[in-house]
Formats: structure tokens, C-alpha cells, sequence
């Protein structure tokens, strides 16, 4: 029996599998990001609500959901409310919507997703 020596074996098995654990390990940091906006914005959107239901303005409406998202760009941040003030009577339901755009680092070839990835989330409370 004739025993060779592998001395490379373990940097050619690195070189082989090290591009598809960090393109894993991105993925995972990326979808992280995505998440966290995700998150961000619901509760966001669900604080807008309580306010829209016991009689926020739709400036202190919109000036409470970019204070609840202040992790987030509030450049990017898109709020909407419905129905507006006036509009606004017990017993009717309160909506508000966030919508945000979120910049993905990874590159990713093109049609794989959409870049940016916009996230929208959505509450509604009965108006007190």
C-alpha cells in the first residue's frame, strides 16, 4: 500500500466551500436587516393607530410613527392615514399605513428580488 501525503487537501476543501458559507453568512446579516425594518416599521404603524384612535392630529400621527421608527432612514419612511382628521369619528376605524424601502447590500443578479425591497405594514384601531 503506497501513502501519499495531502498536505493541500484542507486549503483546496476551504477554497472550495469558503465562497458559499459567506455568501450563507450575508444572506442571513441581509435578511436580518430586512427583518429588523420589517419589525420597525409594524410597530410604528401600530403606534400611528393608537394615536389615530383617540384623536391624534394627522401631523402628531405622522410625527409619532417616524419617532417610533428611529432606527430607521426617516427620509425613506412613508406614512399614511385614514381617514383623515375630520373624518375621523367614534365608532369609525383608524388606518395607517408605513411604507419603507429598504437597500439591499448583497448583490444579487437581476429578477432575484427587487432592490430596494420595499416593506409595507399596516394597523387599524377603532377610533374612541
Amino acid at each position: 500500500m503506497v501513502v501519499r501525503e495531502e498536505k493541500g487537501q484542507a486549503a483546496v476543501e476551504l477554497a472550495l466551500t469558503l465562497p458559499l458559507l459567506l455568501l450563507i453568512l450575508f444572506a442571513l446579516v441581509e435578511f436580518g436587516r430586512v427583518f429588523f425594518a420589517y419589525l420597525v416599521i409594524t410597530n410604528a404603524a401600530r403606534e400611528g393607530a393608537r394615536l389615530a384612535a383617540v384623536g391624534g392630529s394627522d401631523v402628531a400621527i405622522v410625527d409619532r410613527v417616524k419617532d417610533a421608527a428611529a432606527g430607521l432612514e426617516q427620509g425613506k419612511l412613508q406614512v399614511e392615514v385614514s381617514p383623515s382628521a375630520p373624518d375621523r369619528v367614534s365608532g369609525t376605524t383608524a388606518v395607517v399605513k408605513v411604507s419603507y424601502p429598504v437597500n439591499l447590500l448583497l448583490p444579487l443578479p437581476p429578477g432575484v428580488l427587487p432592490n430596494p425591497v420595499v416593506l409595507k405594514a399596516q394597523a387599524s384601531m377603532r377610533v374612541e
